[in-house]
C-alpha cells in the first residue's frame, strides 16, 4: 500500500512539473541540454515573470561612452525574444569598427548597451547551429545589431528568426562570426553598387581592415584583379599570400603611380572607407569613368571635394551602407562555397574584450578580432 502511494505522489509530482515557473531558459555550463530548452522554452515565454536561474548571461556592456576601461565584463538580464524573434546562445562573435564608434559615442547609444553585431551559436527552440545576418530589414531601411538593440557580445541574444541562418557543419562558429558585417558590406560596394565585373582592377585600401580584407576575398571569388595597400610590409606580404595580385606601401611609395603602372590607366573600382587621408589619391588612382564606393571615412569624413576629378574623369562616386538580405546571402554563399574565406586575425576569450578593443583601436590586426564565448 505504501509503494503504491508513493508511485501516486511521484505521479502527482511529474504532473505539476509544468506549473512550475521555469524562466526563460535553464543553462547547464559545459554540457548539452538543448533539447531539454528547447521544450521548455515556449512554456516559460507564457510564464514570464520571476524565475530562478543556474547560470546568469555573461556579457561585455557600456554604461558610459568613452575608452576600452568602459567595457564591462558582467552579468546581465536575460534577453526576452519579442514576436518573430529567437534565443541564440553564441559561440564565437567578433569585433568591428562601429564596435568602437558606439563605445565612443559616435553615435551615443541607449544604455546600458551589449556591443557587437557579428555572431555564431546554437538556436536554442531547435538546436541548430546558426549564423546571425546583423542587418535588420525595418520598413525599407537598415538597423545593426549591437547598434539598434542589445548586440552579440554576450552569452545569449534575441534576434529575429528571419536574420538566422543554418551553419553548415564544416563551418566553424569563429569563421561564421568573422564575415558576416564585413563581406555583406563589401559585397554590396563591389557588386551590388559598383557593378564590378571578371578582370577589371580593384584598389583596396588599408588591407589590415575587415572591410578591405572581406573585399580581397569577394573581388578574387569574381575572378578580379587587386591592387592593396597598407603602410606596414608584414601586412602587404601576406596580403600577396591571402591572394592580392600587388601590393603598395601608402607611407613609403607613391600609390597614385603604382595603380596606374599596373593597371595601364587607374583602378576600375576603388574601396574607400579611410576618408580625409586617401580621398584625393583616390579620385587621382581611379581610372576615367571609374568607380569610388564609400562605406565609411575612419580618419575623417570632410576631405576637399576635388570635384574638378569627378566630372573631368567622369568618375561615379557611389556611397553604400551595410547589405540588404540579398548582399548578405550571396556573400554566405561565397563562404559556404570556399570561394570567399574570412581571415581571422586573433581570438580573444569573451572576458578580455577590452584587450581585443585595444588591439583593433590600434590598427594592429589583418582580419577580423574574434571572441571566443564557452559554453
Amino acid at each position: 500500500m505504501r509503494r503504491r502511494e508513493a508511485q501516486v505522489r511521484e505521479e502527482a509530482a511529474r504532473a505539476t512539473l509544468a506549473d512550475v515557473p521555469l524562466g526563460p531558459i535553464v543553462r547547464l555550463r559545459g554540457s548539452r541540454a538543448d533539447r531539454v530548452e528547447a521544450q521548455l522554452l515556449p512554456q516559460s515565454r507564457k510564464l514570464g515573470g520571476g524565475h530562478a536561474r543556474i547560470v546568469p548571461v555573461k556579457a561585455i556592456r557600456i554604461h558610459e561612452d568613452g575608452g576600452p576601461e568602459v567595457l564591462r565584463y558582467e552579468d546581465a538580464p536575460d534577453p526576452v525574444p519579442g514576436p518573430g524573434e529567437v534565443l541564440i546562445e553564441l559561440r564565437a562573435a567578433s569585433l568591428n569598427h562601429l564596435d568602437l564608434w558606439i563605445r565612443k559615442g559616435l553615435p551615443s547609444v541607449p544604455k546600458p548597451r551589449i556591443l557587437g553585431a557579428d555572431g555564431a551559436g546554437i538556436r536554442l527552440d531547435t538546436g541548430e547551429r546558426v549564423v546571425i545576418n546583423p542587418g535588420i530589414e525595418r520598413g525599407g531601411r537598415i538597423s545593426v545589431v549591437g547598434e539598434h538593440s542589445d548586440g552579440t557580445h554576450a552569452e545569449l541574444v534575441a534576434v529575429p528568426e528571419t536574420n538566422v541562418y543554418p551553419l553548415p557543419d564544416e563551418i566553424s562558429f569563429e569563421t561564421a562570426a568573422a564575415f558576416p558585417l564585413v563581406f555583406e558590406t563589401a559585397y554590396r560596394m563591389l557588386v551590388t553598387r559598383a557593378g564590378l565585373q571578371e578582370g577589371e582592377w580593384v584598389l583596396l585600401w588599408g588591407i589590415g581592415s575587415g572591410v578591405s580584407t572581406a573585399g580581397l576575398a569577394i573581388a578574387a571569388s569574381l575572378g578580379a584583379r587587386t591592387i592593396v595597400t597598407s603602410s606596414s610590409d608584414e601586412k602587404l606580404a601576406r596580403a600577396v599570400e591571402l591572394g592580392a595580385d600587388a601590393s603598395v606601401n601608402h607611407a613609403t611609395e607613391d600609390v597614385v603611380a603604382k595603380v596606374k603602372d599596373l593597371t595601364g590607366g587607374g583602378a576600375h573600382v576603388v574601396v574607400e572607407h579611410v576618408g580625409a587621408d586617401t580621398w584625393s589619391r583616390s579620385l587621382n588612382a581611379a581610372c576615367f569613368g571609374g568607380r569610388i564606393t564609400v562605406c565609411g571615412a575612419t580618419s575623417g569624413p570632410n576631405p576637399p571635394a576635388e570635384l574638378h576629378r569627378i566630372w573631368w574623369k567622369q568618375l561615379s562616386v557611389l556611397g553604400s551602407s551595410m547589405g540588404t538580405t540579398a548582399d548578405f546571402e550571396a556573400a554566405f554563399e561565397l563562404v559556404k562555397s570556399g570561394r570567399a574565406v574570412p581571415v581571422i586575425d586573433s581570438v580573444y576569450p569573451l572576458a578580455e574584450a577590452r584587450a581585443a578593443h585595444e588591439r583593433l583601436e590600434a590598427g594592429a590586426q589583418l582580419g577580423k578580432v574574434l571572441l571566443r564565448i564557452p559554453e
